[in-house]
């Protein structure tokens, strides 16, 4: 059996699911597969040569976990309290080209594709859904270990295409279908700042959220509009009205972006679409860069460079501080990319791409 899953960008929305806003984000091109088959006892022996390592354990040894964020063991496990068999072992070679703690979701694809395969290759299938997949693979990344973290990468790379993601007052997905063209990824080689950048964007943000509730209970971030900040200046900093409007204007973005790939696919592919949908995707760069403060000088030259060449638009992707950004480049893809290269990033010309799919199996 092999099986592989897309990474993901999210295109409006960054920083805002904690706050309980919605999230579009979409499934890349970069993918990890899992090609692996039955053995004749029960060890799961898994290797990984892109990172020159290999894990091996019984599947009488799933708990307790061993090491931090031990990921293969919990999936059987989450998969095993909902009732799948596992009495034979497997071997597994695990390949991938998601750039690694870049902000594209590689952990998520990678647990996707495990509860995927888990799945098909146990005694008793339940041949889970896309978005059920997504859910399992939270489970196993996020609740199993009480770490912090929304649905948003599980959701997107098992279910593939674009989504709109809503968190509040419960769980709903949409699967959006607009005819989007080039994008090009930029791997800046830096780590991510991940717990820098969510003390501001949102530690930050709750503690302002509080303070302006509590001076006006009427107060929502999520229909508050962006003209009635001003009331709020003189119990508020300069920096936190800023990173207060940001928020909302990025709220407004987003709806702005739904309604604009929710056309149908005849009206998205002209020059008026790719456009519009390029400088929605720079207005939300310039909050998280100027406000949220998760851009970096190397990421603004990488922006800048690959703008002069063509690019139509485009963001920072993931927690930041480092990482990835991406720009939309229908047209000149090829000399975006090499722009960016030309700043000292990585560049990965991608599109939309499918979730996670079965790509070969043998009975």
């Amino acid at each position: 059996m092999r099986i592989s899953t897309s990474g993901r960008i999210c295109l409006f929305g960054e920083h805002q699911d904690y706050l309980g806003l919605p999230v579009i984000a979409a499934a890349i091109s970069r993918r990890i597969s899992i090609d692996g088959t039955y053995r004749n006892d029960d060890q799961v022996i898994l290797h990984l040569p892109d990172l020159g390592i290999q894990e091996d354990f019984s599947l009488r040894d799933t708990f307790p976990y061993v090491v931090q964020r031990d990921y293969f063991r919990s999936t059987i496990n989450v998969l095993r309290r909902k009732g799948l068999v596992f009495s034979r072992g497997f071997e597994c070679t695990i390949h991938g080209n998601i750039p690694i703690n870049s902000g594209t979701s590689s952990s998520s694809a990678l647990i996707v594709s495990w509860a995927h395969f888990l799945d098909r290759m146990s005694d008793n299938p339940a041949n889970y859904s896309q978005k059920e997949l997504g859910e399992i693979a939270n489970a196993a990344e996020v609740l199993e270990f009480g770490e912090p973290g929304g649905m948003m990468d599980h959701y997107s790379t098992a279910i593939g295409n674009v989504i709109y993601l809503e968190s509040t007052p419960e769980i709903r997905v949409e699967t959006l279908t607009p005819k989007l063209g080039t994008f090009v990824l930029g791997d800046s080689l830096e780590p991510k700042d991940t717990l820098g950048i969510l003390a501001r964007c949102r530690f930050g943000m709750e503690d302002v959220i509080r303070k302006v509730t509590s001076f006006n209970p009427q107060f929502s971030i999520f229909s508050t509009p962006p003209e009635h900040l001003t009331d709020y200046r003189n119990i508020l900093s300069e920096d936190e009205l800023g990173l207060l409007r940001a928020n909302v204007e990025d709220r407004d973005i987003l709806l702005e972006g739904k309604a604009l790939l929710s056309q149908s696919s005849e009206e998205n592919a002209d020059q008026s679409f790719d456009k519009h949908f390029g400088d929605l995707l720079y207005r939300h760069y310039k909050n998280l860069r100027d406000f949220k403060r998760t851009s970096t000088p190397k990421i603004e030259r990488m922006m800048d460079a690959a703008l002069l060449a063509g690019a139509l638009g485009g963001k920072i992707n993931g927690s930041g501080g480092g990482g990835c950004m991406f720009v939309y480049a229908p047209q000149k893809a090829e000399e975006v990319a090499a722009a960016i290269e030309r700043e000292g990033g990585k560049s990965y010309i991608i599109t939309v791409d499918s979730g996670t799919r079965i790509e070969d199996a043998n009975p």
